[in-house]
């Protein structure tokens, strides 16, 4: 029995591998997060085009989790009966309610602030690290974004928007390309298993094949175990458009695609921009994640007992 269950925990983070982490656990208000484990790499990938301006040579850091679905009105209705008002400065980055109502759809008109904010309490509700660093009142027109600085704990001179102790936070833009296109060899065109173009209204969400974002999941499998990385709404990048271009008001990233556009913006080739205060009923997001600690060390000490198995049975 110690066997399997080694042989379990070193399978837990094979990329495109599925589990979930829970959220204001025993209240009305709980709800889950489906990841997918993406698989980290020692060293640069190389050099591959994809968008204007961006060249994505890999991610680094190791393992990661990105979200199996766009966050959807569900759980952000449920995030804000447990946080409270989710306001700021500016206050127009904070007055639009999601345009698209469906409880399973992905929660739209969301500014990059509002889901930092999002992010942020998914982390100090469960007992980590803001990701991102606001100065002033929550839930007042005085809560403002700023980039963490030299001397504050958690600061890295990398990404200055991301404290290096969060837990979740939104995904770089190299970390969301890797989960939607990279197939262990390159960058794919699109995030299909076998590149294909995928059929519009069935295998993901886009030109007008439904004319408004479907239900998260209601697609096909993508390439490592996502949905709707290609179409339904686009989605928000931690990073700012621009190259090191870390200041708290400058433009982001978006990337996917959405319902209303045809295959040419699902490409890896295609990226988009945004102000961070924008709302829009086309724009939503995903959550990414370092691993779990604890799988981390189960995950060593399930590959050390499978190394035992295999001596032990050498030597018998």
């Amino acid at each position: 029995m110690k066997g399997v269950l080694a042989v379990s925990l070193c399978l837990c983070f094979i990329s495109g591998v599925s589990f979930a982490d829970t959220f204001a656990v025993g209240t009305a208000n709980e709800f889950t997060i489906d990841f997918v484990g993406i698989s980290g790499d020692a060293g640069d990938l190389g050099s591959w085009p994809a968008g204007d301006e961006y060249t994505f040579s890999g991610v680094n850091h190791g393992d990661y989790r990105m979200g199996k679905y766009e966050i959807t009105n569900d759980q952000w209705t449920k995030f804000k009966n447990e946080y409270g008002t989710v306001y700021g400065n500016p206050t127009y980055a904070y007055d639009e309610d999601p345009y698209w109502t469906g409880t399973n759809v992905p929660t739209n008109n969301a500014s990059w602030y509002e889901a930092a904010q999002f992010v942020n309490w998914l982390n100090t509700s469960s007992g980590h690290q803001a990701a991102y660093k606001f100065s002033g009142t929550q839930g007042t027109g005085n809560y403002t974004l700023e980039v963490w600085q030299s001397g504050d704990t958690g600061y890295d001179a990398s990404n200055p928007y991301r404290n290096s102790n969060a837990y979740y936070f939104l995904p770089t833009e190299d970390e969301w390309v890797k989960a939607a296109y990279w197939n262990g060899t390159n960058l794919q065109t699109y995030a299909t298993p076998g590149d294909v173009i995928p059929v519009a209204g069935s295998d993901t969400n886009y030109d007008l094949a439904i004319g408004e974002p479907w239900d998260v999941g209601d697609g096909t499998e993508e390439l490592n175990g996502t949905f709707d990385m290609m179409g339904n709404v686009w989605e928000w990048m931690e990073s700012p458009y621009n190259s090191g271009d870390y200041l708290s008001g400058s433009d982001r990233g978006i990337r996917g695609g959405s319902y209303g556009l045809y295959d040419y913006f699902l490409r890896s080739s295609v990226r988009n921009i945004g102000y961070p205060r924008y709302e829009d009923y086309n724009i939503g997001f995903r959550v990414a994640s370092v691993p779990e600690p604890a799988t981390i060390s189960l995950l060593a000490l399930g590959t050390l007992a499978l190394r035992k198995r295999k001596i032990k049975k050498t030597v018998q």
